[in-house]
């Protein structure tokens, strides 16, 4: 067996104020996200209607942990794009046909992220508003 290599196999000892860094670079991510993608505000401002239809339709528990996870998917999806989109900008800032099939891929993701959420919103909503216009 090939041993790892010395950075690998040299294990740090448990910080907290590690652990605490790792948060801060977590949230400033997150802050570019917020700061830089606008498809990210549509998707944060179509998850709060989705909530405000859910307590007027109330929902049950089940219904709402199947939208919390389908809304955090699309929220997630974006965010992973946006960090390949980063990354492709940054190693091929010139065209080249792989770069733009990357990002096409990860904006594909996106989509199928969507177009799930999209369905799930389908099979809880569509039922209960049939129910109060009839």
């Amino acid at each position: 067996m090939t041993p790892l290599p010395k950075h690998i196999s040299e294990k740090k000892r448990f910080s907290l104020l590690a652990r605490g860094r790792s948060f801060k670079y977590a949230i400033r991510g997150m802050g570019l996200i917020f700061k830089t993608q606008h498809n990210f505000w549509i998707q944060l401002v179509l998850t709060a209607v989705t909530v405000v239809l859910g307590v007027i339709l109330r929902i049950s528990h089940m219904e709402w942990a199947v939208l919390v996870l389908a809304a955090t998917a699309v929220l997630v999806a974006e965010s992973f794009n946006t960090a390949i989109e980063i990354d492709i900008d940054l190693t091929s800032p010139q065209y080249h046909p792989y770069a733009r099939d990357t990002k096409d891929v990860a904006a594909g993701a996106v989509l199928l992220s969507v177009l799930g959420a999209l369905l799930i919103g389908c099979i809880i909503f569509i039922p209960k508003i049939l129910l109060l216009v009839r």
